[in-house]
């Protein structure tokens, strides 16, 4: 007897697939755009790579494509965070607009859960200085 029990869809595709991601980072980083803190620390004059690596991050994260390793190689979190200084008051301003992003996808409540919960965890696990 097989088990013929359907494999679980991804959360990449419960919450809307590349899209979802798409309106997450945009809206997030329409924020980052006016962050004084948070600008600074985008090298680029135009947000457009900052948007497209943390598109692709967060859909492999959560089971989409795995473009952002096959470009990019491990995304070691810390080490690509580590020249910039990511205090707790960087560190709240980044969950702010983030928070107010994930607000705009009007997804379910388990999956804005699931998401702002792993969302909340990384950014406290990216703090690398408590100086001001």
């Amino acid at each position: 007897m097989s088990d013929t029990t359907p494999a679980p869809e991804s959360f990449f595709a419960l919450v809307g697939g590349h899209e979802t991601f798409v309106r997450l980072v945009d809206a997030f980083y329409d924020g980052v755009a006016t962050d004084p803190v948070l600008r600074d620390m985008y090298p680029e004059e135009d947000l457009g790579p900052a948007k497209v690596r943390l598109t692709m991050f967060l859909e492999q994260y959560w089971g989409g494509p795995t473009t952002y390793s096959e470009q990019r190689g491990h995304p070691r979190l810390r080490m690509r965070h580590a020249p910039y200084k990511v205090n707790p008051g960087a560190r709240d301003r980044w969950l702010a607009h983030m928070r107010a992003a994930v607000a705009t996808l009007g997804l379910p409540p388990l999956h804005e859960a699931t998401l702002w919960d792993y969302l909340e965890r990384a950014a406290h696990s990216l703090i690398n200085t408590f100086d001001e």
